[in-house]
């Protein structure tokens, strides 16, 4: 696809960032020098989704290292790796790639050239994505030939991630492949990243689709509209409970109700075995703020109490099936998950 999108981007020593809190209406680059910078870009989703966030964090965590000493690297290291880490709770990728980042570190303390050990690490994580979200592509474009009526959630394309996306890649190759699709997409309450994001994926590159309001996905099912649902995830439990932008499971019990299929695509390095069920997964509560303003207007009375969940957790019982780069799981996924992993 000519028109994807690129979320993240090394130039010259430094991290390039689509600013995704200003589309669609702006489309402006965030350059980062300084290890704060990645910290705060991530924590106030300048850059967001799963992978995406863990990409930024490897090449945030060597800003600046360029020109120092060994000795230095091996002082700070540590520190950034767990800087990073906090920025934000419930996305197991961003943890990932820093475990991989001090992995190469811990293997190569010694090395002269260390700086360069982690870059290479860095692009490595970067390069697997891209195979990875390719690889989903490929593994869900007979679900999308099948059903090629879907409804998806928040932004799971290229925006939160390398390319094509996950929920997204199969969509896009079908596009790309002359079959015929069409996406319903969330507008996803309180931050939009349906309106803002997914629909401007989409719209960028001629695929078919309706906006609809989060409240409307039922209602649009039961008018047998709605083929298949896909989202992706941030973080998929050992056995099969994947925890997604909040509202995802709404719609998993919508689907359910109505017997739609309900399928999940994401990368191996979004699925934790070690946390064993959704209930172990954190939940990041954000400012309550993002529920009674639209943008910088705000639409509630001044006194009243707001919540604001980023994410839920869909039990995996209403999941048909998890799409991954080595293919796509099915239940019972607490033995699918072990054996892909092991």
């Amino acid at each position: 696809m000519k028109n994807i999108p690129v979320s993240v981007e090394w130039c010259d020593n430094k991290l390039c960032l689509l600013d995704q809190r200003k589309l669609p209406l702006e489309e402006e680059t965030v350059i980062c020098e300084t290890l704060d910078q990645v910290y705060e870009a991530i924590r106030t989703l300048t850059v967001r989704g799963a992978p995406a966030i863990g990409i930024a964090a490897a090449y945030g965590s060597i800003l600046g290292l360029e020109d120092t000493s060994v000795d230095e690297i091996n002082r700070v290291f540590d520190f950034r790796l767990n800087r990073l880490v906090h920025a934000r709770p419930t996305a197991v990728n961003l943890s990932w790639a820093l475990e991989r980042m001090r992995s190469c570190w811990k293997s190569n303390n010694d090395n002269s050239d260390i700086y360069g050990c982690l870059l290479k690490e860095a692009i490595k994580i970067h390069e697997e994505d891209r195979a990875a979200c390719r690889a989903i592509g490929e593994n869900g474009l007979d679900l999308v030939r099948r059903h090629p009526n879907l409804l998806t959630h928040c932004n799971a394309g290229s925006l939160a991630v390398s390319e094509l996306g996950t929920a997204l890649a199969p969509i896009y190759l079908a596009k790309e492949r002359g079959f015929d699709v069409h996406v319903y997409v969330d507008e996803t309450r309180p931050l939009l990243q349906g309106a803002r994001l997914t629909a401007f994926e989409l719209e960028r590159n001629a695929v078919p689709c309706t906006l609809i309001s989060d409240n409307m996905a039922a209602h649009i099912m039961s008018e047998g509209r709605v083929d298949m649902v896909i989202t992706g995830a941030d973080r998929i439990a050992a056995n099969g409970d994947a925890a997604n932008k909040i509202g995802t499971l709404s719609l998993a019990i919508s689907a359910n109700y109505f017997g739609i299929p309900f399928y999940v695509a994401v990368p191996l390095s979004s699925v934790d075995p070690d946390t064993q069920s959704g209930s172990d997964i954190t939940i990041e509560e954000r400012d309550g703020s993002e529920v009674t303003h639209l943008g910088d207007m705000r639409v509630a009375p001044r006194s009243v109490l707001a919540r604001s969940p980023a994410f839920d957790v869909t039990p995996a019982e209403l999941i048909a099936g998890i799409v991954t780069e080595k293919g796509i799981l099915t239940p019972p996924f607490g033995h699918a998950i072990q054996k892909i992993m092991n």
